[in-house]
């Protein structure tokens, strides 16, 4: 299934409900939620929220269903590099901050790029490990726009690792996914490759 969200089967909590546990993360932090500079805190906390994690009411399948056929036989890469995202570790949901590069090798259509931006940004607005997340954006472009192939390379830092626990502030993660021709042919698969590098 390409859209994964999850479902459960408790309902999601309300505005009250995420404002209230804030109040008490800030208690258990030792501060007092009623002071003067905390008191709109768990307000802005829930708004920011539902910023971070927007994803999950987005669906990327959507973002690619309109196409273009009239593109003159062209079938060479298209690659959309250095596309920034913010996303957040499901382990201690921390920032993840990184860039993407996406490309992919027409199959007799085309799609918008800022549909593949899209792509990048709904799977990054959503609790994530990198790894995950790059084979999401790949196998959803793969599946939905059915190319020749799919190049995805992620270049994050992890603030999970960078400003806590093993504080390594210079790290950076690198993950790929190769379908169709840039997993089996190595000069597409170079030729991608060094235009992210």
């Amino acid at each position: 299934m390409l859209d994964d969200r999850r479902t459960t089967t408790n309902s999601k909590p309300d505005r009250a409900e995420v404002e209230a546990a804030v109040r008490t993360l800030v208690r258990w932090t030792g501060d007092d939620p009623d002071r003067n500079g905390l008191a709109e805190t768990p307000h802005r906390v829930a708004r920011a929220f539902e910023e971070f994690f927007v994803g999950y009411s987005m669906n990327p399948v959507e973002v690619l269903k309109k196409t273009f056929e009239e593109i003159e036989g062209y079938d060479e890469m298209i690659s959309l590099r250095n596309i920034r995202f913010e996303s957040h570790c499901e382990h201690h949901m921390a920032p993840i901050i990184g860039q993407a590069w996406v490309a992919y090798i027409p199959n007799g259509r085309v799609v918008g790029i800022s549909k593949l931006a899209r792509v990048v940004e709904i799977y990054a607005k959503r609790l994530q490990i990198q790894e995950k997340m790059t084979a999401q954006i790949a196998n959803t472009i793969n599946e939905v726009l059915k190319p020749q192939g799919v190049g995805v390379i992620i270049k994050a830092r992890h603030h999970c690792m960078t400003t806590r626990g093993v504080h390594k502030p210079d790290t950076d993660l690198v993950t790929s996914r190769m379908l169709g021709c840039f997993r089996d042919n190595p000069t597409t698969r170079q030729e991608f490759i060094s235009l992210a590098v």
